[in-house]
């Protein structure tokens, strides 16, 4: 496994006046808020030396779908609680944030005064692009200035070139930029306003959704065999039929599952059951490892990556790691390789053509590559009962390896 890195020492905050906004919303790294209460009782027990903590516990509420290996939370309160404390999932329908529904409203308010992050990110590319254009046409009308001025033998006037940091966006361009609140939405469906509903779910990955369920115990899975899912042309509607969550045991069956049959994901074939090598166990000690550490993990497929690693959060800062380009999983013994019903990804030695290519596209996004690689224990010095807990993963390791570009011209310093 890899991850990633920026170069940059200054910049890479995500600034805006939304910046102290946004320290209130996403005040709790996790779902479980901790409070002490303020009474007599509680300041005898300070005396004594026993805390009195209180822990707020969500419980939300989640239905596992074996096809698209992920957990969807429906309820859009349970939704909210998860992304707004520790940036847990991504909207089905939104880019990160499930804002679905706030575009949709936003679109039919005042023309992008209500502006969700999606949006913010549009009206600044378009900023960005007619910056470059303004910048590209003045370049142009001094060059053509000083070849006339050079021709009748005068001197040419100073050139005023726009800048980055001077550059302000004009009114007249500002009119023509395409509406962030129209132009983003792909997945636009002209609904009544008294008929808007929220279609939007939280997708949780495996990892995120065993995460929360075995270390946090904040949520419950229900069994997608008690579960409709019932579609439509423009919406689709989860019906639980019975709400009897799954255990832990059967949930830790049911990940790996997922890896093993992937026609029927429910069925276990004997020869992927009880394997250390499974994608899920591998994926999750990486995950659980960056998690613990105080990280916050995202989808690196933006990168090409496995992870990405955020130091508070998406809204905070820009990727500061990512668990990129490759996986690396070492496995102890050799001939676990050889009867692994699993394909696992890059566990072949990478090549260096693909290691100067992947270290140069870095460099260019100002990040740092690291690789991170898994150490699978092996078969046969394991107690085949240790698989069906999760007491297992105590026997992976994780070791990385950071990866740099030497560019002579930017690090003389």
């Amino acid at each position: 496994m890899s991850l990633i890195v920026p170069n940059r020492k200054r910049g890479d905050k995500k600034g805006g006046a939304r910046r102290g906004e946004n320290n209130r919303i996403y005040a709790n790294p996790l779902p479980l808020v901790f409070s002490q209460t303020e009474s007599y009782t509680s300041y005898i027990l300070d005396l004594f030396g026993i805390p009195n903590i209180l822990v707020n516990n969500p419980s939300c509420e989640g239905v596992f779908d074996p096809i698209t290996r992920s957990v969807w939370i429906t309820s859009s309160k349970d939704s909210m609680i998860l992304w707004r404390r520790g940036f847990f999932g991504k909207g089905d329908l939104s880019r990160s944030e499930p804002s679905w529904y706030a575009r949709q409203v936003n679109a039919r308010k005042a023309a992008g005064k209500y502006m969700t992050s999606e949006e913010i990110r549009e009206k600044r590319r378009a900023e960005r692009k007619q910056f470059k254009l303004d910048r590209a046409a003045a370049i142009a009308q001094a060059a053509a200035e000083a070849e006339a001025a050079f021709a009748e033998g005068r001197e040419a006037a100073p050139a005023v070139i726009p800048s980055g940091a001077t550059w302000k966006p004009q009114i007249s361009a500002v009119e023509e930029l395409p509406n962030p609140s129209v132009s983003l939405q792909d997945d636009y469906v002209e609904v009544p306003e008294d008929k808007l509903e929220d279609i939007e779910h939280l997708q949780l990955t495996l990892q995120e959704a065993f995460f929360l369920i075995w270390n946090l115990d904040c949520l419950s899975v229900v069994d997608p065999a008690t579960v409709a899912i019932i579609f439509s042309h423009i919406a689709f509607a989860l019906k639980c039929l019975q709400s009897e969550p799954m255990n832990l045991q059967s949930i830790w069956r049911a990940f790996q599952a997922t890896y093993c049959s992937p026609h029927v994901p429910s069925i276990v074939s004997n020869a992927c059951e009880g394997r250390f090598d499974n994608p899920f166990l591998v994926n999750y000690a990486a995950y659980h490892y960056y998690r613990s550490l105080g990280w916050v993990v995202k989808g690196g497929i933006k990168f090409c990556v496995d992870f990405l690693l955020y130091k508070r959060g998406p809204v905070f800062h820009h990727a500061e790691c990512v668990r990129g380009g490759r996986s690396y999983p070492l496995i102890e013994d050799p001939a676990d390789q050889e009867s692994s019903p699993f394909d696992l990804s890059n566990s072949s030695p990478f090549s260096w053509s693909w290691l100067s290519t992947v270290n140069r596209v870095n460099s260019q996004v100002q990040k740092t590559l690291i690789l991170t690689y898994v150490t699978i224990p092996a078969q046969s010095r394991m107690s085949p009962d240790l698989i069906a807990s999760p007491a297992c993963l105590a026997h992976y390791s994780v070791r990385e390896v950071v990866l740099r570009r030497f560019i002579p011209a930017r690090m003389r310093d």
